[in-house]
């Protein structure tokens, strides 16, 4: 079956119809990564958005069950060359079968490297994924050109606490749209893991006495979570120890004064280099954000830059002042890799005193 992916310019590709034969419009974004594919799809940072796979081939290995989330939240999923038939001995079927059963569209057959060059030199931008054939760009463009993200930290987060044991420090995570390996990467260290909804009060989170707070990734606009700032300015003003990813990096600068901006097409994939400003040492990191902190909006009696962006220059992290709270842009804890800067976490038991 035919399919076509329209951008709000009025550009159009057509290709062939993968996963749910349905109309879906969301931003488009483009994720660098050569595998990992099925923790793109599972990653809810993803939710509103369609992503472009940069490597020509995807589906080899199949469907196996190394998910981020209980489920797909990517929107629709755009690749050049779809692998009909995985080999791998944990593979559990296809992408195709797996997008069908989400109901997520797909499309294959798309010259996805001039896709994302249109991406990068116009910056990112809505589209509609369509089987119609009849379609009429006149209808579509103002509903593309309408869309938004809105609020989608609700929609991909935990409904309610639950408790991942553990023997050593007792970790609060605030789940923003936390990938799994978060968690996994602290109990791996022993951490006894409490996993708060998004929108939970830090009076209640404050009141276990947990050891260490965590704030997770998530999807969207930071600005559009205004509650959840406030609540974030008051875990920040308790004295315990904060270490945050992403979205939550983005979240608490907004906490404390600063600002944040949409990029032209973000950073995603698992090939980004970081500078720690503090060693000078450069590590690789696995990426998925459209907004960035402005460090110059950042008052430097409150926080002083501790990462940045080697081939752009933006900022990867903040080392708050007086505080034993750390955050970072990108994802120390990422799955399958790179695993370069995962010693962030073992700095973070450090700041809470340790292992038993």
């Amino acid at each position: 079956m035919k399919a076509f992916l329209i951008l709000e310019d009025g550009t159009v590709f057509t290709g062939t119809s993968i996963g749910a034969a349905r109309e879906a419009v969301s931003e488009i974004v483009f994720n660098t990564s050569m595998t990992g594919y099925l923790e793109v799809l599972t990653d809810p940072s993803y939710a509103g958005q369609a992503v472009v796979m940069t490597y020509p081939l995807i589906g080899n290995y199949g469907i196996t069950p190394d998910m981020e989330s209980g489920r797909p939240w990517a929107e629709g999923y755009i690749v050049r060359e779809l692998s009909r038939i995985p080999s791998n001995f944990r593979s559990k079927g296809t992408i195709q079968e797996f997008l069908k059963e989400h109901g997520i569209p797909g499309i294959a057959g798309v010259d996805t490297r001039a896709l994302t060059k249109i991406l990068r030199e116009k910056g990112t931008m809505n589209g509609m994924i369509t089987t119609n054939e009849g379609y009429r760009l006149e209808e579509i463009l103002p509903k593309l050109r309408a869309y938004r993200t809105g609020d989608v930290v609700g929609k991909v987060a935990c409904k309610e606490s639950y408790v991942l044991k553990g023997k050593g420090k007792r970790v609060a995570l605030l789940d923003l749209g936390a990938k799994r390996n978060i968690a996994k990467s602290l109990q791996h260290r022993g951490c006894a893991v409490t996993v708060y909804p998004a929108h939970t009060t830090a009076e209640e989170i404050l009141a276990a006495e947990p050891d260490g707070i965590m704030l997770s990734n998530g999807p969207g606009d930071p600005k559009e979570c205004g509650e959840i700032i406030a609540e974030i300015k008051k875990l920040y003003e308790s004295g315990v120890p904060i270490f945050a990813i992403c979205l939550g990096h983005q979240l608490m600068a907004l906490a404390n004064g600063a600002d944040t901006y949409k990029m032209k097409y973000g950073h995603r994939g698992g090939n980004h280099p970081v500078k720690d400003l503090e060693t000078g040492r450069v590590y690789i990191s696995s990426q998925n954000h459209g907004y960035v902190v402005d460090v110059r909006s950042m008052d430097p009696a409150v926080a002083v830059p501790a990462f940045t962006n080697v081939n752009d220059g933006t900022n990867e992290g903040l080392k708050y002042v007086g505080k034993p709270v750390f955050t970072v842009q990108f994802h120390p804890e990422a799955c399958p890799g790179p695993q370069d800067s995962s010693y962030l976490f073992d700095r973070f038991i450090n700041e809470m005193g340790g292992h038993q």
